[in-house]
């Protein structure tokens, strides 16, 4: 029986979440040891002095992730934790009440090495409302379960993840040398040793989306680039969904290309895509801002070419580690 927890966090440049995603550990209703570890990467703002300041006021532990990698602090905090549940939370996101109790139910229940819930993408202005609708849309990524929701059973991946620490550190944590896509590559090794990774919609996460066009299109260029680098070293694990952002950026392209050698039928296609995003922030409605509506035209195409020109550049010639995220 699971009794205890272990918080752990990767930090890096995350000065105006830290505190929020924090406090929402410390007001988890859960009856039994625990403790908070951040691993703090090499920040350039007020990170490191708002992290002080929670340790100095609260059960927090803090220890060094000098390579600033996600995987690296992870790796750091777990080898840090005593206890017996390592619980993962991400400094851009909020556990909902509740979280942490009802996770340990489900892992002593189902005997699972790790079980997750749902991303709930949350918007504070236009532009962020428009990439939180789109990330718990299947029009935005895809359609898998810790987005849109479905039923609680095994699942082949959740988000961020609440942890078996002896099924976890017998795997040997996170791989160093995958800078994103961790919790995939980890929870296909979880699958692969014989263990569950289980889904449960009541489990909720409240996520705070990248606010701006240049970082979240980085994000999803990285993040394309890993997924295309995991898929072809895991091709038979891969889901079908994962090929359709590269396919539409070969589709767009060739178009664009077609009409420079003079043939404007094909533009159709990307007309047809543009259009169909500019219908869709319709379609978002009052669930996002009037400002995100318009919004949702970049927003989208964002999110699919760029994740889908990193997938193609990853899957034909590797993702390269590097320090930092």
């Amino acid at each position: 029986m699971l009794k205890s927890v272990s918080y752990i966090m990767p930090v890096l440049n995350e000065e105006k979440y830290l505190e929020t995603a924090v406090l929402s550990i410390l007001e988890q209703d859960f009856k039994g040891p625990v403790e908070i570890i951040l691993a703090l990467g090499p920040s350039t703002d007020a990170t490191d002095q708002i992290a002080a300041k929670l340790a100095a006021e609260h059960p927090v532990t803090l220890v060094r992730n000098i390579a600033g990698t996600t995987s690296a602090g992870l790796n750091a905090a777990i080898a840090a934790a005593k206890n017996d549940v390592v619980v993962r939370v991400d400094a851009h996101a909020k556990l909902m009440p509740g979280y942490t109790r009802l996770a340990v139910e489900i892992l002593n229940t189902t005997g699972a090495a790790n079980v997750g819930g749902i991303m709930k993408a949350v918007g504070h202005h236009a532009f962020q409302s428009a990439v939180a609708w789109a990330y718990n849309s299947p029009f935005g990524l895809g359609g898998g379960s810790f987005h849109v929701g479905g039923e609680a059973g095994p699942s082949d991946s959740v988000y961020l993840g609440v942890f078996d620490r002896a099924a976890l550190t017998a795997l040997g944590g996170f791989d160093p040398a995958v800078i994103r896509g961790q919790d995939w590559e980890l929870n296909l090794r979880i699958r692969r040793s014989g263990r569950v990774v289980w889904f449960d919609p009541r489990l909720q996460v409240e996520y705070h989306p990248r606010s701006s066009w240049p970082r979240l299109a980085r994000q999803f260029y990285d993040t394309g680039i890993w997924r295309g680098e995991l898929t072809r070293r895991n091709l038979a694990a891969a889901n079908l969904r994962y090929f359709a952002p590269p396919v539409l950026v070969v589709v767009i392209a060739l178009a664009l290309l077609s009409a420079v050698l003079g043939w404007t039928l094909p533009l159709l296609a990307p007309i047809g895509y543009l259009a169909a995003c500019a219908a869709l922030g319709i379609y978002a409605g009052n669930r996002v801002q009037l400002g995100g509506r318009l919004a949702m035209i970049v927003v989208l195409p964002t999110m699919h070419l760029w994740w889908g020109a990193g997938f193609i550049a990853g899957f034909l010639f590797r993702a390269k580690p590097k320090t930092g995220e």
